[in-house]
């Protein structure tokens, strides 16, 4: 039988252009990485304890002091209005509505003032945080962590793992490199290097470091955290470097192929980070017990980006909404099926290989 999250997708790639569905589902190269981020979940089971009280329990989750409904914030992705008319004000009315902290990416189609100003249309104490690739020009960088001060943004998510664009097979088959004609990243609207548009390109470049970081850390009081690890070392490089919190990512399969699925690489950063900073942890969440296998292995809280791309294609912002609650309903039956009467008790001891017992 189809998920409810499945059955979204679905709907949601019978009404969207092909090439624009294949752009948000698609992944780099042979999509390898793309696959293993959800069989990855499924190669794992949970040990349910029994006989536990779980009445009363609480799943309100504190990301970086901003209160979340459930260990769920939502990860960035681009190009809302490909989904939907009113794109990102979809979107951030509907996690809004769901009580979740929206991750707004810098390739947005609509501005990040007018994504803040949406989500608190529902909740006036609404939560976003800003995605930010490093520009190859400092001024444009610094102009764009303004933007998302002047938004009352509550912390700048920085993407590492895009030193380049990954070869993406689908969107060269349909020759879909640009948005269509009056739809743009709007973030990138009037930066320093912009032309002809008054749009510049988001660039991608090999030549960042940690260094960087550390001059972004210079010009802003905000919460930082590193999106795109996946190598303890990595981790570790970055609780050195004072960021406040890291997600392990993959970019959704989307950079390279051959990166390891998120939730394979958890457990080896889990163990290095040992509890000094928050690892938050997205790629592959499909259903509540994922997110369940993910706070058991360390992470704590992680990240749904395509599955909200569907709910608002489907439905708009009510769709997002619905997509959400689906995850938090599934998220509450899982804990109670497995004994869970607090999230602090979820732990790797709950989690075995699926067949584990039968080859023993």
């Amino acid at each position: 039988m189809t998920s409810p999250l499945a059955a979204f997708e679905q709907r949601a790639k019978e009404l969207l252009e092909p090439a624009h569905y294949d752009y948000f589902a698609g992944g780099a190269g042979d999509e390898t990485g793309l696959a293993e981020n959800e069989q990855a979940f499924r190669r794992l089971a949970l040990l349910p304890r029994v006989l536990r009280d779980t009445r009363g329990r609480s799943i309100v989750t504190d990301l970086l002091g901003d209160p979340s409904a459930m260990p769920v914030f939502v990860s960035p992705t681009a190009f809302h209005r490909l989904a939907h008319p009113e794109g990102e004000r979809a979107s951030a009315r509907g996690v809004a509505a769901a009580g979740l902290v929206l991750v707004a990416s810098m390739a947005g189609t609509v501005a990040i003032d007018a994504v803040t100003a949406a989500a608190r249309e529902v909740d006036r104490d609404a939560r976003v945080w800003f995605q930010l690739y490093l520009q190859t020009e400092q001024a444009a960088t610094d102009e764009l962590v303004r933007r998302a001060e002047r938004a009352e943004c509550t912390a700048l998510v920085v993407t590492v793992d895009s030193p380049a664009l990954g070869r993406r097979a689908r969107d060269d088959h349909h020759g879909f490199h640009d948005l269509p004609a009056g739809m743009y990243a709007e973030n990138m609207r009037g930066l320093p290097g912009a032309v002809g548009s008054g749009v510049r390109k988001i660039a991608m470049s090999p030549e960042f470091t940690w260094e960087h970081l550390a001059r972004i850390r210079a010009v802003t009081r905000l919460p930082l955290v590193v999106k795109g690890i996946l190598h303890p070392e990595d981790a570790l490089l970055a609780v050195e470097h004072g960021i406040d919190a890291i997600v392990v990512s993959n970019h959704g399969g989307r950079q390279l192929d051959l990166a390891s699925a998120t939730l394979d690489a958890l457990p080896a950063i889990t163990a290095a980070v040992s509890g000094r900073i928050p690892i938050y942890l997205d790629g592959g969440i499909r259903r509540g017990s994922d997110i369940v296998l993910a706070l058991a292995l360390g992470a704590t809280a992680v990240g749904v980006g395509r599955p909200v791309l569907w709910g608002l294609t489907v439905g708009g912002e009510k769709g997002v909404t619905e997509v959400l609650d689906t995850l938090h309903a599934e998220l509450e039956h899982t804990l109670t099926m497995c004994g869970i009467a607090e999230l602090a008790e979820l732990n790797a001891g709950l989690v075995t290989a699926r067949g584990a017992a039968a080859r023993c």
